[in-house]
């Protein structure tokens, strides 16, 4: 059918408002096209009717548009009119387009090339409840309502409109993502990462998020192989898999850009000593294979460099120690225990090797200078003595022992006493009776004080003294005495010395003085003129605290203990002793098994001592309250408590060991932060020394499985 074209003199009364309106139109079979005739001079109207044609338009059938210099407002409701949408624009959608198709389209293309002209002048349309609305680019992603669930491109909506799409991550960190998707959206999109569940949402146009699917699905892989055992036939799998897991580090691709997360899988090579297999993960099978082909080419059988006797290996130990592994070696080969060589150990000389034990078929002998084993045996009974000593050789726990001693302890004494003397008789008497009593010792007793009191040989005792002096002949003597004293003591001692050992290694650590006791002498008391000079012969000993410890961890996790704790003082009131100090002792030694990080009381002392002790004139001292003048009472009482507590701390690992050791250095500094003087303008030194802070050692990274 040949399409006509429909003349615009036709509606010279509606000409004005509609030529930049609507300039499409249907005809039956065929495509017409409605030209207007003026231009867009007065295309901000609205118009007040359109042509039959137009609002008429059939499904399916062409539409020729030819928008020329029309209002962005204009064309879209004209666009709406068409389509039979609703359609609102946003008052600050401002501006002119030209829209024009050479030849009839269909419905669909028709309108992907209007939203096309609006996203290249930074306008869109969205749709939200039936309502499609016209708005600025950059407020589309707050008003669009579709939202795409699907981890697939979305389907239903046109390719200028803008939705809101989720993409589920599978194996790709969906962080790692937007910085390479950030740069294929629109500035006025928007895309997010949810690290809770791994997933990707994007606001942007439709066509757009198709491409991006795209583009996830492609990178959203798995990066790793699946797991490949190679066995090996000639090599130990133990000292073979470090060499391979370097020597492809040394060769693999290039890392991550600086700053960024590395995220590349690894080449993981994981040895099975059991069946001296290698276990194998890599990125791609290209790596694989070069895991294999090096494997193979390494998996070599050794020289016979030693006759019958074998190959000649060296094992060098990373925890254990050499001579005492070397030991344990040789008893479990000749079925017989052998005890280390003497001197050998700790005391052997540095680069001396301690005598080989002749087995069947093997020999196994130590340097201690290496800390290594050299073993001369054959391939099969070598491995044997590989997977042991790769057992034996395993890092050892450690015990963080914290013990506590505290001592309590309360003194309390009372004396209380009355003294009299005097002379009976007339001066000149030939004979004079003397009365009194005196009790006591030193400046206690009333008879010292009365003879050596005024030349001052003699001082009054401790407390309060009340005395009475009578003249005989010109001279004052004493003749009355009355003592009252009362004193408290009370003492608190804690003492908290730690321990730091390895598992089934004895620890010590002594706290105190050494002080010497007197042992001999020799004094010359000859008249002669014989030369000979005086000595004495001293012994020093450790007078303080004494702490040994030697723990046993059990694989359910308590540790055995096997404890030695002293706790000696020299007696203050024996120092200066000619005969030498006394001193006070207090030793446990125990055996106990603890669970790690409980504490346990190894013992104690709880000791409560009272002494009383009286002089008294018989008979008159009984008589209520006046007996009081006839004597002298003395009481004193002494508690101690004394207990030792313990709680074992087992250290498995460098981190542990670091936090521990971290934890106790802030301890110190927060202590010597503390301390610090107050500024004085008087005095220049104003700041005490305080230890630098810690920086913690970085852990190295574990191999991804």
């Amino acid at each position: 059918m040949t399409p006509t074209r429909i003349s615009p003199t036709a509606y010279a009364p509606a000409r004005t408002r509609l030529h930049a309106l609507l300039a499409a139109t249907v005809l039956a079979g065929s495509a017409a096209t409605w030209v207007p005739q003026a231009r867009a001079q007065n295309t901000s109207a609205a118009p007040a009717a359109a042509p039959a044609s137009a609002s008429a338009v059939k499904p399916g059938e062409p539409l020729t548009l030819n928008f020329n210099n029309a209002e962005i407002e204009s064309v879209a409701r004209t666009m709406g009119l068409l389509y039979g949408m609703n359609v609102v624009v946003d008052p600050r959608v401002k501006g002119t387009m030209t829209l024009v198709t050479e030849k009839p389209v269909n419905r669909t293309t028709a309108m992907a090339q209007f939203l096309t002209s609006l996203r290249l002048q930074g306008f869109t349309m969205v749709e939200s409840a039936g309502l499609f609305k016209v708005v600025p680019e950059a407020d589309a992603k707050l008003q669009s309502a579709a939202v795409e669930t699907n981890d697939s491109a979305p389907k239903g909506a046109t390719g200028g409109q803008i939705v809101t799409q989720i993409f589920r991550l599978n194996f790709e960190s969906a962080a790692n993502l937007v910085a390479v998707l950030r740069p294929l959206i629109s500035p006025n999109n928007t895309i997010n990462a949810n690290p809770g569940n791994n997933a990707l949402v994007i606001t942007d146009y439709a066509d757009n998020l198709r491409r991006i699917a795209r583009i996830i699905a492609a990178m959203d892989v798995s990066n790793a192989t699946e797991v490949e055992v190679i066995e090996l036939k000639n090599a130990i799998a133990v000292d073979l898999a470090p060499l391979v897991l370097k020597l492809m580090d040394a060769s693999g691709g290039p890392g991550a850009p600086a700053g960024a997360p590395d995220t590349g899988f690894k080449t993981t090579v994981i040895a099975e000593s059991r069946s001296n297999t290698l276990i194998v993960r890599a990125a791609n099978p290209a790596r694989v294979a070069l895991v294999k082909s090096l494997v193979e080419k390494l998996d070599q059988p050794s020289s016979k460099n030693n006759g019958e006797l074998g190959n000649l290996h060296v094992v060098y130990l990373k925890n254990a120690d050499a001579t005492k592994l070397a030991a344990t070696l040789r008893a479990a080969l000749s079925g017989a225990a052998v005890s280390p060589p003497p001197g050998a150990g700790v005391g052997a000389a540095p680069g001396t090797a301690a005598p080989a034990a002749a087995t069947s078929g093997g020999q196994v002998q130590a340097d201690t200078a290496t800390n290594s084993l050299i073993i001369t045996a054959p391939d099969p009974q070598y491995r044997q003595l590989r997977e042991v000593i790769d057992r034996l050789d395993a890092r050892r726990a450690q015990v963080y022992v914290e013990s506590l001693i505290a001592e309590v302890s309360a003194d309390r004494a009372a004396e209380f006493g009355v003294q009299w003397q005097g002379a009976l008789g007339n001066n000149g008497d030939n004979n004079i009776g003397l009365l009194g009593t005196n009790f006591g010792g030193a400046g206690k007793n009333i008879i010292n004080l009365a003879t050596g009191g005024a030349s001052g040989a003699v001082l009054p005792g401790n407390g309060l003294n009340v005395g009475v002096a009578q003249q005989t002949n010109g001279v004052y003597v004493l003749g009355f005495l009355a003592r009252f004293l009362e004193t408290t003591g009370a003492g608190n001692v804690l003492s908290t010395p730690n321990l730091l050992t390895l598992d089934n290694e004895e620890a010590k650590i002594v706290i105190g003085q050494n002080v010497p006791f007197v042992t001999g002498q020799f004094t010359n008391t000859n008249s002669g003129t014989g030369s000979v000079n005086p000595f004495q012969t001293i012994e020093r000993k450790d007078v303080g605290l004494t702490l040994k410890v030697k723990p046993q961890i059990s694989e359910n996790g308590t540790v055995k203990l096997t404890i030695f704790q002293e706790v000696s003082s020299v007696q203050a009131s024996t120092v200066n002793n000619s005969n030498g100090p006394t001193t006070n002792k207090r030793t446990i030694e125990s055996n106990v098994l603890v669970d790690d990080g409980s504490v346990v009381v190894l013992g104690g002392l709880l000791q409560d001592e009272f002494t009383g002790n009286g002089d008294k004139v018989p008979g008159v001292s009984d008589v209520p309250f006046f007996g009081n003048l006839f004597k002298s009472e003395g009481r004193s009482r002494k508690k101690t408590n004394l207990m030792v507590f313990l709680r074992p701390v087992v250290v498995r690992d460098s981190a542990a060991t670091e936090r521990l050791s971290l934890d106790r250095y802030e301890q110190m500094r927060s202590g010597m932060k503390e301390a610090q003087p107050v500024p004085d303008a008087k005095l220049p030194v104003s700041e005490a020394p305080v230890l630098p802070e810690a920086v913690p050692v970085a852990q190295p990274k574990k191999a991804a499985p």
